[in-house]
Formats: structure tokens, C-alpha cells, sequence
């Protein structure tokens, strides 16, 4: 039942998805002030008769509701461009890893340490553990260290996927031939769920993501033992 209560975005677990959510409650206020306004304005021309002869051949009102609309796009704008640009920047990352997406599962390479690579298929009902989601657990998990700065760079074996986890704020298009990148930033030890996001085939919905963040000793003794 609590789930269906949870209307809002997941908790941030990066910068950039702390910022998504900041401006999406900063652009969701001037819509709920715009359309306070307007409302009442139309409710007030409903009830009042002799409104209209003052609003008709207005000059004054046309000009306030042409120019105040575009300042309130400005306000929107600009924020939007601020965040656009901080999810293209990468700053010097320490790891880089590599995903590629394929009908259908993922798989993940490390290439800065050693060669590690391995495929990450979703788990099926009949193999979950106590306490594992169904289609959202997965049999070899993304591993990646927190206060780390990771570039993620992403492609495809075969047709378009979506590299997407939304508690990082992160969607990075997988397109064969090409390589995409994306900064990931973690804020805090945990696991977090992803699924690609974009339409791909019949079993489209069952490649899910699932990335464990850790800090950077435990993360070292994952790759000395892998």
C-alpha cells in the first residue's frame, strides 16, 4: 500500500538527481502560481458581468499576459540549461566502466584495473532469495564505489537500449555502433535499480540494472578476488 504513496521521484543518490528534483519543485511552483491566477481570472470573468468591457481591446492586458508568460519561461529556462549541462560534464574520473546492452541483458566491462567482464541477466521468479524483487534482482551486479567519480560509457551489441537508473538521474541512450557517456557521482553506500528504457524487443522489460554502491576499500577487495 505505501508504495502507491510514493508520488514524488526516488531519493536522490547523486548531485545531478538532487538537482533534477530541486528543479522540478521550483518549476512545479510557478505552474501552481500560474494556474491559481488563471483560474480565478476565469472564474471572476464568469460571475462578473461587467468585467468584460474592461478586458476587451485592452492594450495593457495584452501586453501583461504576453510579456509576463515569457519572463516565467526565462525562469523555467534557465535552471533547465544550468542542470543540461552538468549532466554532459565529466570531471576527471578514476573508473570507467563499460556497459553494453544486448537482446536482452547487459553486460559490464572493467578495463582501468584488469579485464573484467561479465553479463548480467535478471533473475527468474523460481531462483529469487528472501527479500529479492522480482524482475529487478540480477545474478552478477554492477559494482562501483561511492564519492568516486565513474564514467560510464555505454553502447549496443545489436539494437537502441537505455542505460537507466533513476535514483542517479542517469539515462544514457545504448546505440549500436556508438559509444555514450555519463558522469555517476554516488552519494551514499547502497543498491539501486535501473531497467533500460527504451523499447527493444519482446523481453524488453526484463533486463533490469542493479548497481551496489560500496566504498572504495570493500570495492578494491571485490576486484582482488574477482
Amino acid at each position: 500500500m505505501q508504495a502507491w504513496l510514493n508520488l514524488s521521484y526516488q531519493d536522490a543518490v547523486s548531485p545531478n538527481m538532487e538537482e533534477l528534483i530541486i528543479l522540478n519543485d521550483h518549476a512545479l511552483m510557478i505552474l501552481i502560481i500560474i494556474t491559481t491566477v488563471v483560474s480565478y481570472m476565469i472564474l471572476f470573468m464568469t460571475v462578473n458581468n461587467y468585467t468584460n468591457r474592461f478586458l476587451f481591446e485592452g492594450q495593457m492586458i495584452e501586453l501583461l499576459w504576453t510579456v509576463l508568460p515569457a519572463f516565467m519561461l526565462i525562469f523555467i529556462a534557465l535552471p533547465s540549461l544550468r542542470i543540461l549541462y552538468m549532466l554532459e560534464e565529466i570531471n576527471e574520473p578514476i573508473i570507467t566502466v563499460k556497459a553494453i546492452g544486448h537482446q536482452w541483458y547487459w553486460s559490464y566491462e572493467y578495463s582501468d584495473f584488469k579485464k573484467i567482464e561479465f553479463d548480467s541477466y535478471m533473475k527468474s521468479t523460481q531462483d529469487l532469495e528472501n527479500q529479492e524483487i522480482r524482475l529487478l534482482d540480477v545474478d552478477n551486479m554492477l559494482i562501483l564505489p561511492f564519492n568516486i567519480q565513474t564514467r560510464m560509457l555505454v553502447t549496443s551489441s545489436d539494437v537502441i537500449h537505455s542505460w537507466t537508473i533513476p535514483s542517479l538521474g542517469m539515462k544514457i541512450d545504448a546505440s549500436p555502433g556508438r559509444l555514450n557517456q555519463g558522469c555517476i557521482n554516488l552519494l551514499r553506500p547502497g543498491i539501486f535499480f535501473g531497467q533500460c528504457s527504451e523499447i527493444c524487443g519482446a523481453n524488453h522489460s526484463f533486463m533490469p540494472i542493479m548497481l551496489y554502491s560500496v566504498n572504495f576499500n570493500q570495492f578494491l577487495v571485490w576486484l582482488s578476488n574477482y
